[in-house]
């Protein structure tokens, strides 16, 4: 079977030749062998472009480069499959200038600051301006992200602050224009030629959900709204909702595309209650689910802490793929995932990048056999160690995690 047709058998759960593996690069440092050069840098680090319009690397990983990742999983025996982010638009009447508070007394970092001006009023988004990240991860923007992670913890003033700022939001996290639908088109071109040329899945990623709430929040910032302004936060998660779902129609547009997620770090028992993921998630997954499954393909969801309390409700909203089912952080039984979640929807999961990283031989094996014992006959399981490899994983824990998988079907 190629590894398109391994992954879609497990997504579907069908039989395969044998369960799958797969890995997200988030920075992983591969041996020097395994690296390449592109216009004269150094590819040192493996990354994703699921990661793009969200974050920022510091050297710009291309599309070439995935599929140089692609090639080198597949050397390796593993799986892998290409990730295609999906633009959102933004009011043509929105304009925004940028500035920069410096240092002081009253602020040990510089503060980047981004005022916008759109037809709903006026707007401003500052976050301190921190020291670089080491070699591999993530770098912070040279300008204020509208969405990114580096701004939930780093914000002097969040995008919405308060229930007047968003009707502005409506202006910036806004359905898919021309322009990016013809950019969609182009760059599908090129992703299905080579996914099917490799044999390889395509995932697209557009929908943020209660991620993006949180970018545009705060934390404490979302939970606040929904407690004491619920119908200001009913309409901000309805505005993200309804950019979500456009961005999904233009997903759905490519015929190569085989399997559409939504980002849910941010939709956790860690964020929010039982009651309150009804209210404001459920719903809107549903509507996410039914259209990707009127066009024939499958639809998976994020979720990575309070699996055992929410994931029977993703499977209610038609969700088929976990991303991920992790036995270690969130403490996921893989006996109760067996006998509740594999019969209705497919697993990804099983080993932790903690253990990965660990690089011990003998605690990577046995994890891997713990999970390929327990989910390996569902035929709705794909090995992952979640969610990611990161710059400080060791390769000798990578070489571990293939290995042990290996010994289990070979």
């Amino acid at each position: 079977m190629t590894s398109r047709e391994r992954i879609l058998a497990a997504c579907e759960g069908r039989p395969a030749d044998h369960v799958p593996l797969t890995t997200w690069g988030f920075g992983l440092q591969p041996p020097p062998h395994l690296r390449w050069e592109r216009d004269g840098q150094p590819r040192d680090w493996w990354y994703s472009l699921r990661m793009e319009h969200l974050h920022t690397t510091t050297v710009p990983w291309t599309l070439e480069d995935d599929f140089a990742r692609v090639r080198a999983w597949q050397a390796l025996g593993t799986d892998d499959m290409l990730d295609v982010s999906i633009p959102w638009g933004t009011d043509p009447e929105v304009r925004f200038t940028d500035s920069v508070i410096p240092a002081g007394a009253d602020e040990r970092y510089a503060v980047l600051v981004r005022e916008y001006e759109t037809p709903a009023g006026r707007l401003r988004h500052a976050v301190r301006q921190t020291e670089p990240e080491p070699p591999g991860w993530p770098v912070q923007p040279d300008h204020v992200a509208l969405l990114e992670d580096f701004n939930i913890p780093r914000a002097v003033e969040h995008a919405v602050s308060s229930r007047a700022d968003v009707p502005v939001i409506r202006h910036l996290y806004a359905p898919p224009d021309e322009a990016q639908g013809e950019w969609f088109a182009a760059r599908m071109a090129a992703v299905g030629a080579f996914a099917r040329e490799a044999g390889v899945a395509v995932q697209a990623w557009p929908a943020y959900g209660m991620d993006a709430v949180v970018w545009l929040t705060g934390a404490e910032g979302a939970i606040m709204l929904a407690l004491d302004e619920p119908a200001a936060f009913g309409e901000l998660v309805d505005i993200v909702a309804a950019t979500d779902y456009a961005r999904t129609e233009l997903a759905l547009t490519s015929p190569d595309v085989d399997l559409v997620f939504q980002r849910g770090w941010y939709s956790s028992t860690d964020f929010w209650s039982p009651a309150l993921f009804e209210r404001y998630v459920f719903g809107h997954l549903q509507e996410l689910a039914a259209l990707v499954h009127r066009h024939g393909r499958r639809f998976g969801y994020v979720m990575t802490t309070g699996v055992q309390t929410l994931a029977p409700r993703l499977a209610d909203a038609d969700v088929d793929v976990l991303y991920f089912l992790d036995p270690v952080q969130d403490g996921v039984s893989l006996a109760w995932a067996r006998d509740e979640l594999a019969p209705r929807m497919t697993l990804v999961g099983g080993t932790s990048a903690l253990t990965v990283g660990s690089g011990d031989p003998a605690r990577i094996g046995a994890e891997v056999r713990r999970a390929m014992d327990a989910l390996g006959q569902t035929d709705r399981f794909i090995l992952h160690p979640l969610d990611a490899l990161f710059p400080d994983t060791p390769w000798a824990g990578v070489e571990a995690l293939i290995a042990a998988w290996k010994e289990c079907w070979s």
